[in-house]
């Protein structure tokens, strides 16, 4: 059984662009928009990229695995949507199949049931 709900797991498979959040040396936030997708088999959060682990996000993570990504949008007239994950960050693979993959701790949704309400829970 998913931690995601099936309306998170359907807004997560069409949007196209997420941003990450990880601590920096020091504890300095670093924010960074990246193309993602949800991992049925692990439901884990897996963010790839050219050269990833030459990036500053992919040291961060590997430094201090605690992270946040949000996928976001505003649906017209003023409808903002967005899913947040708070949770574990860790390294896959190497070279060109190297990835972040994000375990969720906390999930919260935000406006995807056409309301302004926030749903909130940890997994367990």
């Amino acid at each position: 059984m998913s931690a995601f709900t099936e309306t998170e797991r359907a807004y997560l498979a069409e949007a196209k662009l997420g941003r990450l959040a990880t601590i920096g040396h020091g504890g300095q936030p670093h924010v960074v928009p990246v193309g993602f997708r949800h991992n049925v088999e692990s439901d884990s959060i897996d963010i790839g990229g050219r050269e990833l682990e030459r990036t500053k996000k992919f040291r961060d993570a590997v430094a201090n695995p605690r992270v946040a990504f949000v996928v976001d949008d505003v649906l017209p007239p003023w409808r903002p949507r967005s899913v947040e994950i708070q949770g574990l960050a860790k390294a896959v693979g190497t070279g060109d199949s190297a990835l972040i993959r994000i375990a969720p701790g906390r999930i919260i949704s935000r406006g995807l049931d056409g309301t302004p309400r926030t749903r909130s829970r940890r997994v367990p």
